[in-house]
């Protein structure tokens, strides 16, 4: 199978990063956009672009008629997902197939598998990964997840069978409050996702969030390491790293290994990236669940491998082997990113949509934004506010993060309001410079330093 023409079924920067692959290998791209991002830098960069429909996701990104409608009216013969959206829907992956288009990323079974929690959890535990103590299935019946609770032992964290953005989950510290949330996180999933199923696990106090990088072609999976992303606020990530510093090598030999063991399970195409809780008081680790496509992430773990993740799954998706072994793969220095959004953190991380009036990126050795972003850019307040990535890369962890305050210094969005001034304090903390954090970390630490936050971009 050979590539010529890549649809992008994507926005924003994912998108720039995708027609930058694309290209290097030679394959023209087919941007699609919604009225609102008309004049979007994909579309400006792409070779071609098509209008799929009103600002509305609904009615644009997530109209899968409208996307291979795009795709056959340009001659496309791949499709890429890049990241949310479609990117994970079992259903459009097969959509795109019964087109006779290749898509760009694991089979729709296997997403299917790996999407449902339950299901991974359990191919997780055949493949020999270790999981989280809790149901060995979905429960349906409230009474028997209060027996399994009460088995188990509290804290428990109830989750919904389905979906994914922290919807549906609870965390309770006894029985009296497992009686109160289970039934509310049953409505919460039911009205997210249209299935009303939990299934409850063990909850690993101050654990961190540890995931591997994997590559597959369907008959051989390798590992890439891992990557850091503990500094989470509302169960989203805002900094992550590779490797994982603070990580013994034992440790960090058995999860790579357990990843390619579950990779290879379910005979994994594209690149996906394998979950895990890692206890720092045990040195225990916890398959959670894994992701079947590209993350926001994976930009420090192409700094710290040299591997460009993103053509290396356009060609594994074009038939083509994986175009290295696993010994070939080998560890670089230490990569830091911070995601910039369009938030105030001054005001509680509201967003804050408007015009890129100033727009210098920071630049020099070891330096990467990948952005949307350019002098005019009207910012629509219809999607996501990730407005781009900076990535810095030096040889150990601690200059990685004074290349981070040179880079943030230098970036200039002028009276945009962004992330920004939390990652330029965040990079100034003696918890974070010593890597002494865990998942609930950084919202503690924003309670206690929400005024150190001045919103303005400065």
């Amino acid at each position: 199978m050979k590539i010529e023409t890549l649809l992008i079924a994507n926005r924003g920067e994912i998108a720039v990063r995708i027609i930058r692959a694309a290209r290097e290998l030679g394959i023209r791209t087919v941007q699609v956009y919604s009225d609102a991002d008309a004049e979007s830098l994909a579309v400006k960069m792409a070779d071609e672009a098509v209008n799929i429909g009103p600002p509305q996701a609904a009615k644009s990104y997530l109209n899968a008629a409208a996307l291979l409608d795009a795709a056959a009216k340009t001659g496309a013969d791949a499709v890429h997902p890049g990241y949310g959206f479609f990117s994970e829907n079992a259903d459009f992956a097969d959509a795109v197939v019964a087109a006779g288009l290749i898509f760009v990323g694991p089979s729709g079974d296997t997403i299917r598998l790996m999407g449902d929690k339950v299901a991974a959890r359990t191919t997780a535990a055949a493949a020999g990964v270790p999981t989280v103590p809790g149901s060995d299935g979905r429960i349906d019946d409230l009474a028997e997840a209060r027996r399994l609770v009460e088995e188990i032992g509290f804290p428990v964290m109830i989750k919904a069978a389905a979906g994914g953005g922290g919807r549906g989950i609870r965390i309770v510290d006894d029985l009296a409050a497992f009686d109160q949330m289970a039934p509310q996180a049953r409505a919460e999933a039911q009205a997210a996702f249209g299935d009303g199923g939990i299934y409850v696990e063990k909850v690993i106090r101050d654990a961190r969030h540890v995931e591997v990088q994997v590559l597959g072609d369907g008959a051989n999976a390798i590992h890439c390491y891992e990557r850091e992303c503990s500094l989470q606020r509302r169960r989203q990530k805002v900094w992550e790293e590779a490797p994982a510093a603070t990580l013994p090598q034992p440790a960090r030999e058995a999860l790579c290994a357990a990843a390619v063991q579950l990779a290879s399970a379910v005979n994994y195409r594209g690149a996906g990236t394998v979950e895990f809780l890692y206890d720092d008081a045990s040195g225990d680790f916890y398959f959670i669940e894994m992701n079947t496509r590209i993350q926001v992430e994976h930009p420090v773990t192409e700094f710290v491998t040299g591997i460009d993740l993103v053509r290396e799954m356009i060609r594994v998706a074009a038939g083509e082997p994986l175009s290295l072994r696993q010994d070939a793969v080998r560890l670089h220095g230490h990569a830091i990113e911070v995601r910039i959004n369009a938030e105030d953190p001054s005001k509680n991380f509201m967003p804050f949509p408007g015009t890129v009036d100033v727009f210098t990126a920071p630049g020099g050795p070891g330096v990467r934004f990948d952005s949307m972003l350019y002098g005019g850019y009207a910012i629509p307040p219809f999607y996501d506010s990730l407005l781009g990535k900076l990535i810095v890369h030096d040889d150990t962890r601690e200059a990685a993060i004074e290349r981070l305050r040179r880079a943030l210094r230098e970036l200039d969005l002028g009276a945009l309001k962004t992330t920004k001034p939390l990652f330029t304090v965040l990079a100034d903390d003696e918890d974070v410079r010593r890597g002494a954090f865990h998942t609930r970390w950084l919202e503690h630490w924003l309670e206690e330093n929400a005024g150190r936050l001045s919103g303005t971009g400065e």
